[in-house]
This record gives C-alpha cells, structure tokens and sequence, in this order.
C-alpha cells in the first residue's frame, strides 16, 4: 500500500531511472539438501525490494525507479539482452557464469553497465576485466582471504586442504592456497575428492558418507582445521562429523564464507529480512541480496547525481564520494582500480554470524576491506585506468 501511494505522489515530468535483472538459469543436479532447493524467483525478489527501496526515496525527489526481469538458459541469453537494450536498458544486473558474462559484455558495449551479481572468477577482476562491468559479487579471493584470516586469528596456521575434481573446484583450491601464502597459513597436506556423478542425494546416503569419508582424511599431516573447496558441492557438506581426526571445517563447508545470509540481524539487518521475507515469503540467498545490492547501488547513484544515464552512474559509483549501508557494519565502495565492490564477508555456520571478514589486526593503508581479494598491485586490470 505504501509503494502504490508512494508511486501517486510522483510529479508530472519525474525522471525514469530503469534497470534489468537478466538471469542465466543452467542446467544442474538436484542440491545435496532440500533445504538449496533454488526458487524460481532467486535474485528476483531481491530487486523487487531495492526497487521498493530505491522508490521510497524517489518519490520525494522527482526520480521514478522502474526494473525489469528475465530469466532464459544459456543460448538464449543474448536474445534476451538485445531485447532489455531495445526497450531502453543500459544498467542491467547480471546473474552469469563467467563466460557468459564476458560474452554479454563484449555484446552490450561501451553504452551500457553490467553489474556482475554471481560470477566469482578472479580474473574477471584482472587481466580478463571489462570497462563496462562492475562486480556486486565477491570474487573467490575475497570469499577465501575472509577465510584464511578467521583462521590465522584463531592461531590454525596448519591446513588441510581437501577440494573437487573440477575445474572450479580446483580454481578455488589455488585461491586458498593464494589466501595462505597472503596471510601466513601452512597447507601442510592437499587431496583431491573425485566427483564421479549420479544422484548426491540418493546414491550416497549418510550410511555410505559415514564409511567413505573417514577412510578418504585417514592418516593426513598433523593440522588444525580442514579447508574444504569444493564449488560444485558435491562433498563438502559431509565432512563435518564425517573426518578420520576430527577438526573444525571451513569453506564450502562448516564455517562459510557469505555476503549474507537469512540469520543475519546485525547492524539494521532484521527489518532488511522482514520486509525481504513479507515480499517473498522464504529466506533471503546470497543471490537476493546480491542484487538487492546492484539495484540498490544504480538507486543511490541515480539519487546523488540526479542522473540516469548509465555512464554517469558508473562514473559516480567509482568515485570516492559514494557509499551505500549494506546492512554489514561498514559502508560498500568500488575499487576504482578493476571495479570490484568493496564489502564484509560473513562467516556463517548455517544457523548464526559466527565471525565477520576483515579480521581485527589485518590492517590496510587504504581500507581493511581492501585485505579480502586482488589489491591494486595485485590485480592486472586496466581497463579502469589506474587506482583513485
């Protein structure tokens, strides 16, 4: 009722501020548990509620937010961003796999702005960076740094490093290597779990994990946790409870890494997930609050500048006058280096906000948020010109 009043009181000639949300929905096994089921709204009804948001604010400032949405497989995604553009898009919010969004990219050109909402590749964010694509989403470096520093604070410095047989799996693997050699851990032993397919949730069974996984982590070096990458979600559930020497799990499993999570309460977050749980009726997913926070982030610029344009907007988010509360404690920025928003990592146990990532003690001369991922020296980008 208060959008629609909202909506009435917008003065003759407001400014439209547009913005798309275009989904990649991939073909997928069924999660290990129902409780991943995917809904068919995922990232949807987290922009319907930043344009709620975005709205509320509008309305008072002449500025009429309006989203639109699609999702389609893979051969179709292209189809569909020719027609977002044709209907006047040029800030659309993308939930992709890397290759897709690069394809998307190279497709929208220079007049447009792609906000990367699930893509964690990190050469997205150096030598494989776009100029018209900036990145909600954390990159794996983030997410394992967030990691690697809740461990060394604890005093775990010895790792065992247990990931998948696929390519992502492995490419998170060398992003926890990275994340140790960065913060001093030790990967005193690394294995390799083989995904031989079928049906995780029917075909394995607990009787069968019971007996499979000790035996696979029996006779490891001496270490103080189990680093679990595994992108593909194939093992990792199991092996809390499951390990021949029994240690704390972190990663893909045990203690995750996450931008947010439907627990989360701290710092204004309970009235964020009510309103998120009253317009959708489930918890929020990373991928709600990912593009919550696009869609957010375009109504915040658009608000500051009184512009709509996509090349303004992206000019004013990599300047170091915005800023937007995202609900974790501390204000999100862009890197003005590769185009990566700066933002804490919850540390989640699937019930509570264990820790939150950047560690205390892990100092930056810039920002502690800039010790999660690719710093300026480390990150091969060029296509922002150099860092501001």
């Amino acid at each position: 009722m208060l959008s629609a009043m909202l909506l009435t009181a917008l003065p003759a000639g407001a400014m439209e501020v547009g913005a798309a949300v275009l989904r990649i929905d991939y073909p997928s096994l069924a999660p290990i548990s129902r409780y991943e089921l995917v809904p068919d709204d995922l990232g949807f009804a987290g922009a319907t509620l930043a344009n709620e948001d975005n709205q509320t604010t509008g309305a008072f400032l002449g500025i009429d937010f309006t989203a639109e949405y699609a999702a389609v497989p893979p051969e179709e995604a292209s189809d569909a961003l020719a027609r977002l553009m044709e209907a006047g898009h040029d800030k659309i919010a993308v939930l992709a796999r890397a290759p897709e969004l690069l394809a998307l990219s190279e497709q929208a050109g220079e007049g447009a702005l792609l906000l990367n909402v699930s893509a964690a590749e990190d050469a997205l964010r150096s030598e494989q960076c776009r100029a018209n694509v900036v990145h909600v989403a954390p990159s794996r470096a983030m997410r394992a740094d967030a990691v690697a520093q809740f461990a060394i604070w604890k005093k775990w410095p010895r790792w065992f490093l247990i990931h998948g047989s696929n390519p992502e799996d492995r490419a998170l693997a060398a992003a926890f290597e990275a994340a140790a050699a960065k913060f001093g851990g030790k990967i005193v032993e690394t294995r390799e779990f083989e995904d031989t397919g079928g049906s995780r949730r029917t075909d394995t069974g607990h009787v069968l994990v019971q007996r499979q996984i000790p035996v696979f982590t029996q006779g490891a070096e001496e270490h103080d946790v189990v680093i679990a990458a595994d992108a593909s979600d194939v093992f990792a559930p199991y092996l809390p409870f499951h390990l021949w020497t029994p240690r704390p799990v972190l990663g893909a499993a045990g203690l995750r890494p996450v931008t947010f999570h439907g627990a989360h309460e701290a710092w204004g977050a309970t009235q964020f997930q009510r309103r998120f749980e009253a317009l959708s009726g489930r918890y929020v997913r990373e991928e709600d609050y990912q593009t919550w926070l696009a869609l957010r982030i375009i109504g915040e610029a658009a608000i500051r500048t009184n512009e709509a344009g996509a090349a303004a907007l992206r000019d004013y988010m990599l300047g170091s006058a915005f800023e937007l509360a995202a609900f974790k404690g501390q204000k999100v920025t862009f890197r003005s280096w590769n185009g990566q928003l700066r933002q804490p990592i919850l540390l989640y146990d699937g019930r509570i906000t264990a820790s939150v990532s950047p560690q205390d003690g892990f100092l930056h001369q810039r920002s502690t948020l800039d010790t999660l991922g690719l710093d300026a020296g480390e990150s091969k980008c060029t296509a922002f010109g150099p860092p501001k």
